[in-house]
């Protein structure tokens, strides 16, 4: 039996497993990770185009840890201590990292935001506009759905803090929507009343995109996906912020344990730790953090910190 509690340290700790597990295969085709892990990637191993060492944050669970560490300490506007944070990963400023040494897994749309809100100090206005739909603020936007309690101010603050790199409103309002999920998964409610509260965002903010990427979710069979490969997404889960985010609504309505989800997702290939990060924040606000697998857990970088903070959201 979960609670509060549990579910909030899940949805931290599911990102940064989803992101860990997937980190092996990133940009590797289906038949390729079907061919290597004919069973799926099972473990956290490392390793990948990066060489990860297993259970290493990528840029999916770094960004989602300053946007955390920004709602502990958020200063007059939450959302410029975040870019500041995201700044300092940038730039090279830490945890894990030679001091000074640019992160390697760092998208366009990132450097790009990152680097107008160094040269103007302004997170409202450093943004890529229309057109760069990328889902690197999607994967980083859950520290808000577990920090706010609020629901006004959630989304106001999902869709600013996507603004800092990612201002197209495909964008924006897809972290306000996955965020309206976890604030109803880490309360309790069903995945199929989470999935509501999303689709009410996205009406409410007039992105009709975001609506029909919810919809397409909710019509996906993952263990289909994983066997065949055929995926019916616009990008094929290749980056683009709307499969993202249907995947991650196709995960939280699967009625399986959230490892064997996980593992279908990461089988699918492509962006795979960034589809399994976004999807790993769902499973785990609504499993809470004792459905991780121990021995994915044990490994994960980042595994008392994201729990320290898990538990001051949940205590505040």
């Amino acid at each position: 039996m979960t609670d509060r509690s549990d579910r909030t340290v899940g949805a931290l700790l599911g990102v940064h497993a989803g992101d860990a597990l997937g980190a092996t295969v990133e940009f590797d085709s289906w038949e390729y990770i079907r061919f290597r892990y004919p069973d799926g990637v099972r473990e956290i191993v490392g390793g990948g185009v990066f060489e990860w060492p297993p259970g290493h944050a990528t840029d999916d669970t770094d960004l989602t840890r300053a946007v955390a560490l920004a709602y502990l300490d958020p200063g007059d506007d939450v959302v410029l201590a975040a870019a500041r944070l995201m700044l300092s990963w940038y730039e090279g400023d830490w945890p894990g990292r030679v001091p000074g040494r640019p992160p390697v897994d760092v998208g366009g749309a990132t450097e790009g935001g990152l680097r107008t809100f160094a040269r103007t100090g302004d997170p409202d206005g450093s943004g890529a506009g229309p057109g760069r739909a990328g889902n690197g603020s999607l994967m980083r936007c859950i520290p808000t759905a577990l920090a706010v309690r609020e629901r006004e101010r959630r989304i106001r603050e999902s869709v600013r803090i996507s603004a800092v790199t990612h201002s197209d409103a495909r964008c924006t309002v897809a972290c306000a929507a996955y965020n309206e999920i976890v604030a109803v998964l880490v309360e309790g409610g069903s995945a199929a009343e989470a999935v509501a509260a999303g689709v009410a965002a996205a009406r409410e903010l007039g992105e009709r995109s975001v609506v029909a990427a919810i919809a397409l979710g909710e019509r996906l069979d993952l263990a289909e996906l994983a066997r065949t490969g055929v995926t019916g997404l616009p990008d094929d889960g290749n980056g683009y912020v709307l499969d993202s985010l249907a995947l991650a609504v196709a995960a939280v309505l699967d009625f399986r344990d959230l490892s064997d989800v996980l593992i279908d997702i990461v089988a699918l290939g492509n962006d795979s730790d960034t589809n399994a990060a976004i999807a790993g924040g769902l499973l785990g606000a609504r499993d809470g953090a004792s459905s991780i697998p121990d021995g994915w857990l044990s490994v994960l970088q980042f595994r008392e910190e994201f729990t320290g903070i898990a538990a001051e959201f949940a205590r505040r």
